[in-house]
């Protein structure tokens, strides 16, 4: 009842409520963007959603226009406090995490749910093994399971074996159990940048974030 019907009421009843807040947010954060280098405000992400559908995931630009898209071996998004790509406000919506919030839009419009497993790029589909491809049965989340408790600390392999774990156990008081911890972790500014992680970036495509 909860993972098939109520679930989606909660994310749209909230993401209502949560609109005229997050416009507050839009107005100053996107004020600082556009002022620091005079680029676009959002940068719109092709991302894999629920079934393998391929979605515009918004979020707030936080790097130079035409940054080098850059990869960690594993295929991961390059990801380092210390990255030049990222503009001054930018650090500082990454290190919050407030760069996520316009996927408010994105739940609204029913592309994304507040609590789940976090959208890979549409490449991706490709590189998913075994079960991987699980991770796409139910939609993805502004923050889930890897989000609230590991954030950036884990591979992406492994992260994807999480979000299996996450769809297996679904329940409302888990959903409450991973939004509270995500408070917490995002408040604190816990793993957000991880070195090892990113010590041998791939250099891709330009891309505008």
């Amino acid at each position: 009842m909860y993972r098939f019907f109520l679930k989606r009421v909660f994310d749209l009843i909230i993401g209502l409520v949560a609109l005229p807040f997050w416009t507050l947010v839009l107005v100053l954060i996107g004020t600082i963007i556009y002022f620091q280098d005079r680029g676009s405000i959002f940068y719109n992400a092709p991302r894999l959603g629920k079934d393998g559908k391929v979605f515009k995931m918004y979020k707030f630009r936080s790097m130079k226009m035409n940054a080098p898209d850059l990869r960690n071996d594993d295929g991961s998004t390059f990801n380092s406090e210390n990255d030049p790509r990222l503009t001054k406000i930018g650090k500082f919506i990454r290190k919050t995490s407030l760069d996520e919030t316009p996927q408010i839009l994105n739940i609204i419009k029913g592309d994304m749910s507040i609590i789940g497993p976090r959208p890979d790029l549409p490449e991706h589909l490709v590189l998913y093994e075994n079960n991987e491809k699980r991770k796409l049965e139910v939609r993805p989340g502004i923050t889930g399971f890897n989000q609230a408790y590991y954030r950036n600390t884990v591979p992406w392999k492994k992260r994807i074996q999480y979000d299996i774990y996450y769809i297996d156990n679904l329940t409302l008081f888990l959903d409450i159990k991973i939004f509270f911890k995500t408070a917490i972790t995002v408040l604190g500014r816990k793993n957000v940048f991880v070195e090892d992680n990113a010590s041998q970036p791939i250099k891709g495509k330009d891309i505008d974030m």
